[in-house]
């Protein structure tokens, strides 16, 4: 079975590890949000891939999902001693990434040809592709005006209120290479745990992308969304505060309804909630979807493996007509 995976953040780097170890290498394909990445002192960040990319090859820290395991802090230590920006902290061996993204880009290679050097050297087998080549930065609209992404996220803690986002540019932007090749070979795809405003919806925008993925109720595609939402809440990130400054009252039936079921012209073919929200099961398959109930935290590799597994077999149902 060709799977494909839509992710961003730690949630999205966790499940499509677990598929990792689940499916063979050759039969995963991971396409990674972008929207989050910006140029800071210089050097092109990508936050996004950097994660994915970290977990899947076991360099990630443990402890926050993010960055490198065994990192060291002597030149941002150094950097704040000359007055230097510090508010987006890059530990020295994350800011080796960082260097040497940036010296292949300015030396002409595009950032889907870095990102397979970068998994080459680091032992990564599936593939691994941004969403896009072109640059699409995260705009999020806020009472304190409009603000890049990072600045919103890091700088300013996601505290001021959401009022709505924009991807810069999308409108006239085209997908990396590989990435709408992979959407119509693929027999399943999921849709990570992942921010759906933020991490998913500038994957979902790129034009190439969206007519790659056939919505509505003629689609032949299995398409399953796991809830980064459990309890009302979120494991790590903002998702459940824009949901709520947004109107929408934080769940995963809401996250549900974001995507849209197939039958009623949106995308999905099922839907994984966790043990806790079994209560809105009912409603979500009412929408027109399959609905899987499972145990969806991953606090261990373990975790991250079974949820994997429950995935690819509700898929694998889904595609047989079981559900």
């Amino acid at each position: 079975m060709n799977v494909v995976a839509l992710a961003g953040g730690v949630g999205g780097a966790k499940l499509v590890d677990g598929l990792s170890q689940a499916i063979p290498a050759e039969h995963l394909t991971i396409i990674v949000n972008t929207g989050d990445d910006f140029e800071h002192m210089g050097l092109k960040i990508c936050p996004d891939l950097d994660t994915v990319c970290y977990t899947l090859a076991g360099l990630a820290n443990p402890e926050t999902g993010w960055g490198r395991a065994g990192e060291t802090w002597n030149t941002l230590e150094s950097l704040a001693e000359l007055g230097g920006p510090t508010w987006f902290q890059l530990g020295d061996k994350d800011l080796a990434t960082h260097l040497e993204r940036t010296r292949r880009l300015r030396d002409g290679q595009s950032l889907s040809q870095v990102t397979r050097w970068f998994c080459q050297m680091w032992g990564i087998k599936p593939k691994i592709m941004p969403m896009s080549d072109d640059p699409i930065p995260t705009r999020v609209f806020t009472d304190e005006g409009d603000l890049p992404f990072q600045d919103y996220f890091v700088r300013r803690q996601c505290q001021p209120p959401v009022k709505g986002f924009r991807f810069q540019g999308v409108e006239s932007s085209h997908s990396a290479p590989g990435v709408v090749e992979a959407l119509a070979s693929a027999d399943l795809i999921i849709i990570c745990p992942s921010n759906p405003w933020v991490s998913i919806d500038p994957i979902l925008a790129i034009p190439e992308v969206k007519a790659a993925l056939t919505f509505g109720s003629e689609s032949r595609q299995v398409v399953v969304a796991v809830s980064p939402i459990i309890g009302g809440e979120v494991v790590k990130g903002p998702a459940a505060k824009m949901f709520a400054e947004l109107g929408v009252q934080p769940s995963a039936l809401a996250v549900a309804r974001h995507y849209g079921a197939q039958k009623a012209g949106g995308l999905l073919t099922g839907f994984v909630l966790d043990n806790l929200d079994a209560d809105q099961a009912s409603a979500i398959m009412n929408l027109g979807m399959g609905s899987l109930v499972t145990d969806t935290i991953m606090r261990n590799p373990g975790d991250r493996f079974r949820l994997a597994e429950d995935v690819l077999v509700f898929g694998e149902k889904l595609s047989n007509g079981q559900q």
